[in-house]
């Protein structure tokens, strides 16, 4: 064995040296490359550019004011301050410390010419600010020429060095036209011009200009990140049209007819339509991408049914898998009573299931003779093996994180095949949105809902009118209806989630004697939950106070009341979710939304649209109005939040354009596209692939 050099040997042993706290929060906020800082732009601007004379300072209004201190001193009143009198030719301002340092104090001594920013106000000394920005200045210290940005970021992260940090990323970074000449609309400056006037406006900017993104710098940027994200959409859906799937066709008088005349009930004319989008995307040899959306309720589970039964016709199998086990257990009891009777082995696999049940259930699934596995996440471990997995249906599509879905489609890799990809959501996904974010998917809308469903009413009550609602509860078991009470969820703390849900279990079950109350909450065994969900859709229990895990999937047709308590906490795509479990029924049902005063404009927003309309695709614009794309969507539906400056609404202009320009760049200037994608989306664009 050779002898190591020294030097390297050194260099080997040698620590890594450690990165400072600024350094991690710069990583941490992924501002990594030059060009991550050349697009970290400000959330908004201050003006050092111009000073006020003090004896011109108006209350409430921020302002740059220099002088010299006149006095300097700590105070003992309510608290320990430090008070400094400054001094300009036209009157005196109190600058008031409530937190210092020694330091500052001997920063700000007497005859120190200061130049300071903050907010004035009136006080009972006269003129003062409160913590205002200090620098110590010369007569001759020149003032800012542009407007100074303030950054998005961390506590570790402080401005003055991530503004530095900016400055010379923005400097270094490689901001060359990428795009041929005539491509970018009319009107807009070049990249450069634009990140430069963004980082550093003149004095003369209009401030709300730039804090609304309405300036033509902004649309320069929002159409370039628009032209990525769509360039970055069209390449991977070019990389799966070159990707083979089996081709899966249904067989006359085979299973899928059998299905269809086994089902008690039928197919609405939405459904009919989208089974048969799906199944000529099965019969072809490219993978399917194909989400289908439905309102609460629309009667999704049958339309993927109907798509397993076309898989398992041609020979493969078909795995659905659901974010919870409730909905999971939903989806076996209802394909078990479809397909069972029709000769077919169908295998549950949840991370509850142990032992020799669980090793049954994965051999099933291994050799094939599961022709149907239906799951929780436990369906993409490394462990659990397909024998021809030919479709994969995905319910409540962004309950999961990209990585899911990925690892789902890789286990067909070993036969250099794809599986059609079938994915699911509720929460119908509005044009625009659709446009951007699923610009490589096909999408089949369920637009009308079955037959027989009750209409719901939703009524809006104070938290005041508690026991009002409890005498509803009543008269409605009495009656012999079934209700769900759904406590909220307080994402800080699991333990305060408990707390609510089983003091109101008590409060319901000593108001309602005689009442079977139930109680479900994320914390329970699956096994307990699944005994408790089993009485509640029995009818041998007439209550059932619930935290968010009954949100999605779950069918009790007798159930028609709802009462969700603190509604303002919860999300308005959320809220139509939980009151989409009433009205399964014949029953009239009603949806109580109990809010706590004051509701804050979002709240408001939010509780308003509840009670205007049960359509889910308003419901759904109503909530992108209110959220904006990237939360809409959530970074674990997109990998990353794609869009950070075009709004979906409000630039639908460029969002057209980039959609034109999009196919024209990638086969002319295929170069100019890949590094296009590069620029904007670094790694993001390996998300789109999901």
């Amino acid at each position: 064995m050779r002898a190591m050099p020294e030097a390297s040997a050194a260099a080997a042993t040698a620590p890594k040296p450690t990165k400072s706290a600024p350094q991690k929060a710069m990583e941490k906020l992924g501002l990594v490359r030059d060009i991550d800082l050349a697009l970290h732009l400000p959330l908004r601007y201050e003006d050092e550019t111009r000073l006020t004379p003090i004896g011109a300072l108006r209350e409430g209004e921020a302002a740059q004011v220099e002088g010299v201190v006149v006095d300097c001193q700590v105070e003992l009143r309510s608290r320990r301050q430090l008070l400094v009198r400054l001094k300009d030719d036209t009157g005196t301002l109190l600058l008031r410390f409530l937190h210092f340092y020694p330091s500052q104090q001997k920063q700000m001594s007497a005859a120190t010419r200061l130049r300071v920013r903050g907010e004035a106000r009136v006080g009972f000394f006269g003129r003062e600010m409160v913590h205002p920005v200090v620098k110590v200045v010369d007569d001759d210290t020149p003032l800012a020429q542009s407007l100074t940005p303030v950054y998005p970021t961390s506590a570790q992260l402080p401005q003055a060095y991530l503004r530095k940090a900016v400055a010379s990323g923005l400097a270094r970074a490689d901001l060359r036209e990428l795009l041929p000449p005539g491509v970018v609309p009319r009107g807009l400056p070049s990249l450069k011009d634009a990140l430069h006037y963004l980082h550093h406006p003149p004095p003369s900017a209009s401030l709300q200009a730039l804090q609304e993104h309405h300036h033509p710098a902004w649309d320069r940027l929002k159409f370039e990140e628009l032209l990525a994200q769509q360039l970055s959409q069209l390449q991977a859906q070019r990389e799966r049209a070159l990707l083979v799937a089996p081709a899966l066709r249904a067989r006359p008088g085979g299973l899928h007819e059998k299905l269809l005349a086994a089902l008690p009930f039928q197919l609405t004319a939405a459904q009919q339509r989208v089974s048969e989008e799906i199944a000529q995307d099965l019969a072809r040899p490219q993978p399917m991408h194909r989400l289908l959306q439905g309102d609460v309720g629309s009667g999704k589970t049958v339309v993927a049914a109907l798509a397993a039964a076309v898989a398992i016709d041609a020979g493969w199998q078909c795995a659905l898998m659901a974010p919870t086990e409730i909905l999971a257990e939903q989806h076996f009891r209802k394909l078990i009573g479809w397909l069972q009777p029709l000769g077919l082995q169908v295998a549950w696999i949840t991370g509850s299931v142990k032992g020799k049940a669980r090793q049954k259930m994965l051999d099933a699934a291994a050799s094939g003779d599961a022709q149907l596995v239906v799951g929780t996440h436990a369906v993409i471990e490394d462990k659990v093996k397909f024998a021809k997995l030919g479709l994969a249906v995905i319910d409540e599509q962004h309950r999961f994180g990209v990585a899911q879905r990925l690892a789902l489609r890789n286990k067909l890799k070993a036969m250099d095949l794809e599986p059609h990809l079938l994915m699911m959501s509720a929460t119908p996904i509005p044009r625009t949105l659709a446009m951007t974010y699923f610009a490589d998917l096909d999408v089949s809308t369920i637009d009308e809902l079955p037959p027989g469903r009750s209409p719901i009413v939703t009524k809006l009550f104070t938290a005041a009118k508690r026991d009002d609602i409890v005498d509803k509860i009543r008269g409605a078991v009495t009656d012999g209806a079934q209700v769900y009470w759904v406590c909220p969820l307080v994402e800080e703390s699991e333990a305060v989630d408990l707390r609510n849900a089983t003091e109101t279990h008590a409060e319901l079950s000593a108001a309602l004697p005689g009442t079977s109350v139930g109680l479900l909450h994320g914390r329970m065994a699956p096994a307990e939950k699944a005994a408790v969900m089993a009485q509640f859709s029995g009818g041998q229990m007439s209550v059932l106070v619930a935290t968010t895990v009954i949100e999605v999937g779950v069918d009790v047709p007798n159930a028609s009341l709802m009462v969700i308590e603190h509604a303002e906490r919860f999300g308005l795509a959320q809220l139509h979710q939980l009151r989409g479990r009433v009205g399964r029924g014949a029953k009239a049902s009603v949806c109580v939304l109990i809010y706590t005063p004051p509701l804050s404009e979002t709240g408001k927003a939010r509780l308003k649209a509840m009670a205007e309309t049960t359509d889910g695709f308003e419901i759904a614009r109503r909530d992108l109005d209110i959220r904006g794309p990237g939360e809409f969507m959530g970074s674990r539906q997109s990998g990353a939040e794609l869009l950070r400056f075009a709004d979906l609404q409000e630039d639908a202009p460029l969002l057209v354009a980039a959609r034109q320009l999009a196919p024209r760049l990638l086969d002319e200037h295929p170069e100019a596209a890949r590094r296009q994608v590069s620029r904007w989306l670094g790694t993001k664009a390996e998300f789109l692939k999901a």
